[in-house]
């Protein structure tokens, strides 16, 4: 892989990487409710999603993938339920007003694990991820050059600015926390984020297979 090419991914991956979707409301939304130190947790997660579909992708499981349309299917709707259910469970939190800004109820607080958890199937789940990965891992693969080397640059090279990005939406998010200091607000942060995440699951059911050959 010349050093060309690496940067061309790099560009490729900052542009996705600050494309708005659902990793990036989870990560703001973590941020505001729990701070940038616990949404790592989330953001971890999120990591481990991505490594997950750049894996399948560079297997060449993600283009037998986007070849069935059962397979597509399945995964489009389990994504889409996800996060709507994601977006539920935020809508219908409750939360209680602090100095410091807006503060989960104790007995709602999700265990690190759980954080983790969250991230991964986010991004493990999201078909769009998947075309993106089709779609684009391919230009940026030499053909003459072993493969595993090069899948493990890309994939470094993408986890590292995904989790800068991820962190500077927690970061921001967790900013505004001065801004929430009274259950009103903070319901409306709840509410805000939660109908985010399930018009963003919603709009994954018109995911087409197709939109990885328009890429």
């Amino acid at each position: 892989m010349s050093f060309t090419t690496w940067i061309g991914f790099v560009v490729a991956a900052i542009v996705i990487a600050l494309s708005p979707g659902s990793g990036a409301v989870l990560s703001m939304s973590h941020g505001l409710a729990y701070g940038v130190k616990k949404a790592s947790g989330t953001v971890l997660g999120l990591q481990l999603g991505l490594l997950t579909v750049l894996a399948i992708a560079g297997a060449g499981v993600g283009t037998l993938l986007l070849a069935s349309e059962v397979a597509f299917s399945i995964v489009k709707t389990v994504g889409a339920l996800y996060l709507i259910y994601l977006g539920l469970m935020q809508w219908r939190s409750r939360a209680a007003a602090t100095e410091g800004g807006p503060r989960i109820d104790a007995d709602h607080v999700p265990s690190l694990r759980k954080r983790v958890l969250t991230g991964f199937l986010t991004n493990a789940t999201n078909p769009k991820g998947i075309i993106f990965m089709v779609a684009v891992l391919p230009q940026f693969i030499a053909k003459d050059a072993p493969l595993l080397p090069q899948l493990a640059i890309l994939g470094v090279t993408m986890m590292c600015i995904d989790t800068v990005v991820m962190h500077g939406y927690a970061l921001l998010a967790s900013s505004m926390q001065r801004f929430f200091r009274n259950p009103r607000a903070v319901k409306a942060q709840n509410r805000f984020f939660g109908g985010v995440l399930m018009l963003v699951g919603g709009a994954l059911f018109f995911v087409k297979r197709g939109g990885a050959h328009a890429a």
